[in-house]
């Protein structure tokens, strides 16, 4: 059958499940756009092309099965792409990126906008190719979506020299389909031995990754944590795999987003079975005390990532869901043969510790402060709702105190951390998911990157919530810099001549929001805040549209972490409540 090249490539997006993709046309990208306007695929036009990578990932994360796609033409539209190529490969998303190219005579020639592009990405994707011959596009684009797939996802990027989109080849697409996509099963004598492990632990813990989530392997990581009495340990990227309130979650541990219980459990444990995570720095600190006293056995489909960080006493290279089918297989065997240890005196530890190490945010002063922004969202969003946010103090503040129950239901930037993040995140994943409340928490300079972004949603009728955590600050960098003994090049502040009631707050964020078609208001006590959520809310179903929520928050306030899990710095109140098992003393020590 003749075709073009990209009418090719469309044919098997469709029958790869794409039905929606992000971009920004251009003069060498039009002949796929020409392909798509007779498809069945949606296009989403954005504002900037490294907002729509992070839809795309946000498309990704939000959904199973959905893969993101963004397209761009060429030279600056695939360089502003690498930044969302490096946040989807650091949290391993699976997004596929297209861009145009000058024809291939002239790549070499300085032609406009010709930039060796798959040699920049080559660095933040699985796989990045300049098609160099027409009749190689299906196939490009096919194994494009297996590697996408494969083993531990990540982003893909393909890059289409003009002549090359244009070249009529044959293709049958009814013989054409998907292929095989791979993941790695774990040895039984492996995963026998790490049940063994398990086993002769007295005080063992599960730390859950983002690869449960990956493999939507929830609810065989709550069974098995059930059936062995372990408590689990969700890292940030594997927030929401067991629900906050289950007695077997012991909480989150790390410098940063951590729990107090969490930490205090961690390092209680003498053994850990990491399942589908990569031991990321901020949730280890130093590996000397993360390790200290404690055994290791460390499962992820990604070999590179075993003893990557440390050496652990086994390693299993498996996919996360197919590691605990078999875990759970052979813990069920045991326990009929009566081998599964009761642990009863260690789950009360834990869940003591949970009860009485908790941080205040029941703040009533003015300016409001953060604590009190998660208090009021906690009470005001239910388990269904789907957060999306970035990096920064507010992040932070965010993962101490919000609850989440589900997986994907929290939905951050982990590892690259870029701010701008989550104006398009919230766009890609309200569109994968439309009939869920998708609630973006967001800081005043991370909203100011992209914030044009909000344009796109206003105009495709996409509505989300943001709540803006307002300091006129840059909260963390100015929190790091107290180490250098300095207040330098972090102050957003202003007295704006156009906005006189936030006084030097800045930026009218308000203003901003409607300029950009969406609707917004602004709020300066703790008080007000679930009645502007309640406002946000009926004018999102009225008008369809996003609605922002900025908060007024105090300009400093320092939260809690530490250079170590076992040196956190607790600068606002904490809540020790009576103790049953006398633990609280050896905690607060």
């Amino acid at each position: 059958m003749k075709m073009t090249a990209m009418e090719a490539a469309v044919r098997v997006l469709e029958s790869e499940g794409v039905d929606l993709v992000f971009g920004v046309p251009g003069a060498a990208i039009l002949p796929l756009y020409d392909a798509l306007r007779g498809s069945r695929i949606r296009h989403i036009l954005v504002r900037h092309e490294e907002g729509g990578t992070h839809a795309a990932e946000g498309y990704s994360r939000a959904r199973t099965g959905k893969i993101g796609v963004c397209l761009g033409t060429s030279g600056p539209a695939g360089t502003n792409m690498v930044t969302g190529l490096y946040s989807a490969i650091a949290d391993s998303s699976p997004i596929l990126c297209i861009t145009g190219q000058a024809p291939r005579a002239k790549l070499h020639k300085e032609d406009f906008q010709a930039v060796d592009i798959a040699r920049i990405t080559a660095p933040v994707t699985k796989w990045s190719i300049t098609v160099m011959e027409g009749a190689q596009v299906p196939w490009v684009f096919r194994r494009a979506f297996q590697l996408m797939r494969s083993d531990r996802p990540g982003p893909v990027h393909i890059d289409l020299p003009i002549d090359v989109q244009k070249e009529i080849i044959d293709y049958d697409p009814a013989v054409d389909e998907p292929l095989e996509v791979h993941r790695p099963s774990p040895g039984r004598k492996a995963i026998r031995r790490a049940l063994e492990f398990l086993m002769a632990a007295e005080r063992p813990v599960i730390v859950a990754g983002g690869g449960i989530v990956n493999a939507e392997a929830a609810p065989l990581l709550v069974e098995l944590a059930e059936l062995t009495q372990t408590p689990v340990i969700p890292t940030l990227m594997g927030w929401g795999t067991i629900p906050d309130d289950h007695p077997l979650n012991a909480g989150m541990v790390g410098l940063q987003t951590q729990h107090r219980y969490g930490n205090a459990n961690f390092l209680r444990a003498d053994m850990a079975l990491g399942i589908g995570n990569r031991w990321a720095n901020r949730h280890t600190g130093s590996t000397a005390v993360y390790t200290s006293g404690r055994k290791f056995v460390h499962i992820d489909i990604d070999p590179t990532q075993i003893g990557r960080v440390f050496p652990p006493d086994l390693g299993i290279v498996a996919d996360a869901g197919r590691a605990l089918e078999m875990l759970l297989e052979a813990a069920r065997e045991a326990d009929l043969r009566g081998e599964l240890p009761r642990r009863n005196s260690w789950c009360s530890e834990v869940r003591e510790r949970k009860r009485t190490l908790l941080r205040r945010t029941d703040f009533d002063t003015v300016p409001i402060k953060p604590q009190r922004v998660f208090q009021e969202v906690n009470a005001a969003f239910d388990d269904d709702t789907q957060f999306v946010t970035a990096i920064g103090l507010y992040q932070i503040a965010s993962g101490q105190f919000q609850r989440v129950s589900k997986p994907r239901h929290y939905i951050v930037c982990g590892q690259a951390g870029p701010l701008g993040w989550e104006v398009s995140a919230c766009t890609g994943a309200k569109l994968a998911n439309p009939d869920k409340e998708v609630v973006g928490i967001v800081g005043d300079y991370s909203l100011q990157f992209l914030i044009e972004e909000l344009a796109v949603a206003a105009q495709y009728k996409i509505p989300f919530m943001l709540i803006v955590l307002n300091n006129a600050y840059l909260g963390l960098i100015r929190q790091a810099e107290r180490g250098y003994g300095m207040d330098y090049e972090v102050q957003l502040s202003f007295e704006n001549v156009n906005c006189p009631e936030i006084g030097d707050y800045g930026v009218d964020h308000v203003k901003a929001a409607e300029a950009f078609g969406c609707v917004a208001t602004r709020v300066f006590e703790p008080g007000k805040i679930a009645e502007a959520i309640r406002w946000a809310r009926q004018e999102m179903a009225a008008k369809g549209v996003p609605a922002i929520v900025e908060i007024i928050t105090e300009r400093v306030t320092n939260i809690a972490m530490g250079p170590e899990i076992d040196q956190i710095t607790e600068f606002e109140e904490t809540i020790d409540l009576p103790s049953e098992v006398g633990l609280q003393a050896e905690l607060v020590e």
